[in-house]
């Protein structure tokens, strides 16, 4: 029972910051009908920069995370200005290829810059561990599922209660009449973006300080936010909470039955499964394009 219950623990303890893994997807997604293929390989860079911030400045991973976003923020909205715009409204197949193509682009950016050797922060002094009874729980586990959830929460909140999130909503709602009632559509394209690119890279700062990175890694955590987004449910930031909680306890169970090595190999047996019985996800609206 204490093993299923510290098996239990691991799996919400990653929670947080899956869905930090997967808000920014599900938001392009859910905004622009992009299946950003770039959003894993955006994540590792988001590692890269927390990772030579820390053994270059000596900036804690878990505070620099929001900057990492920041910079990704500036290279999404740019990108999408300059080279995604022209063929928005296109097939999805077009933006698919388009995205596929810039993320081997910056793969092997990365792979070329940092090879494919694969590189950790390691904090000193290390954050240590909780022991609550016989269950030990990493607390720099505990900081980057609780940074992940502040940055998807202030996600929510912007989505909520700002003007900007309110274009964002209304242009995913219904693009046209909200260029009628005056919205630029093509601005609020490029800030969803960059807002996309901006957990993404906050992401990927988190989890240098857990994982180790590298840009070969890139697919994985892109496989993640897709099955969050099924679980979930498209465009829902409380569905990818949910979903980001329920892949990790999944994957920690997973990996106690079949070996850590199958981890992700049951995390697409449940996608599978949740395509079937529920497509629309946890939290998702039949009909939702």
């Amino acid at each position: 029972m204490m093993l299923w219950v510290q098996v239990l623990v691991n799996g919400l303890a990653l929670g947080g910051l899956y869905a930090c893994i997967a808000a920014g997807f599900s938001l392009i997604w859910g905004v622009l009908n992009i299946i950003n293929i770039l959003h894993g390989s955006l994540i590792v860079l988001g590692g890269y920069l927390a990772f030579f911030a820390h053994q270059y400045f000596g900036i804690n991973p878990f505070l620099f995370a929001p900057f990492a976003g920041a910079i990704t923020f500036v290279f999404g909205y740019a990108l999408q200005r300059t080279t995604i715009n022209p063929v928005m409204g296109r097939p999805v197949l077009i933006t698919l290829v388009l995205t596929f193509g810039l993320n081997l682009f910056l793969d092997n950016a990365m792979l070329a810059a940092f090879s494919a050797d694969y590189r950790k922060v390691n904090l000193q002094p290390p954050l240590g561990i909780i022991e609550l009874g016989n269950i030990i729980v990493p607390i720099d586990r505990i900081y980057a599922t609780a940074v992940g959830l502040a940055l998807v929460g202030g996600l929510w909140l912007l989505l909520r209660f700002t003007q900007l999130g309110r274009a964002i909503v209304a242009v995913r709602m219904d693009r046209d009449a909200a260029a009628l009632m005056g919205i630029d559509v093509k601005w609020t394209y490029a800030i969803a973006f960059g807002l996309g690119t901006f957990m993404a890279g906050s992401a990927g700062a988190l989890l240098a300080a857990i994982f180790p990175i590298s840009p070969v890694s890139s697919s994985g955590y892109l496989g993640k936010a897709f099955v969050i987004c099924v679980l979930g449910g498209l465009g829902s930031i409380p569905g990818v909470v949910a979903g980001g909680f329920m892949l990790g306890v999944v994957e920690s169970f997973g990996a106690l039955a079949f070996g850590p090595e199958n981890a992700l190999t049951i995390s697409f047996l449940l996608l599978l499964v949740l395509l079937v019985a529920r497509p629309t996800g946890l939290f998702g609206r039949k009909g939702f394009n």
